[in-house]
């Protein structure tokens, strides 16, 4: 299992004073106001930083950072993506999981038969849908309702799902 989860991207910089948008990834926006420090990746290393305040405009985040106060100091993390540790995660209710948890997963039928890799899960309002990479090239996807997604393996990452008609094609 992942140990840091992405709760955000840094997508731009908010004026002079190295204050960051941020556009979240997270379900519960509001967490940044409850969150103290958080981790930039800077791709080979984690930089943490402490945060001083949180305000939301539109579909962003604004955090401004202790000992960060000019731009030149923080626009060239631009696009990073911003992550906490696991145990500042959000607590799970009973059938809820991390999306980075299955990333990766085999995705097998009730047969066995391996179809591919889970890849990417796509929200779309009425029921998530996972995108899989097939083992001879192509993608499947698959719906996230109980007909189709019958078993979720954390500790193996493994799916099983039935495969309704045409869904191969």
């Amino acid at each position: 299992m992942e140990e840091m989860l992405r709760v955000g991207v840094f997508a731009n910089t908010h004026g002079v004073r190295g204050e960051i948008k941020v556009f979240p990834t997270t379900d519960d926006v509001t967490r940044f106001k409850k969150l103290k420090k958080i981790y930039l990746d800077k791709g080979t290393e984690k930089m943490e930083l402490e945060i001083a305040s949180v305000k939301y405009f539109k579909n962003m985040v604004i955090l401004k950072f202790k000992g960060i106060d000019n731009i030149n100091d923080i626009e060239k993390y631009k696009g990073k993506d911003l992550l906490i540790e696991r145990k500042q995660a959000v607590k799970l209710e009973e059938d809820e999981y991390f999306i980075c948890d299955i990333i990766g997963a085999s995705v097998v039928t009730e047969e066995g038969d391996n179809i591919g890799t889970l890849t990417e899960v796509l929200k779309t309002g009425a029921n998530d849908v996972y995108v899989v990479e097939k083992k001879d090239g192509g993608e499947v996807l698959i719906p996230v309702i109980d007909d189709c997604v019958l078993d979720l393996d954390f500790d193996e990452k493994i799916v099983t799902v039935r495969l309704m008609a045409g869904m191969m094609d």
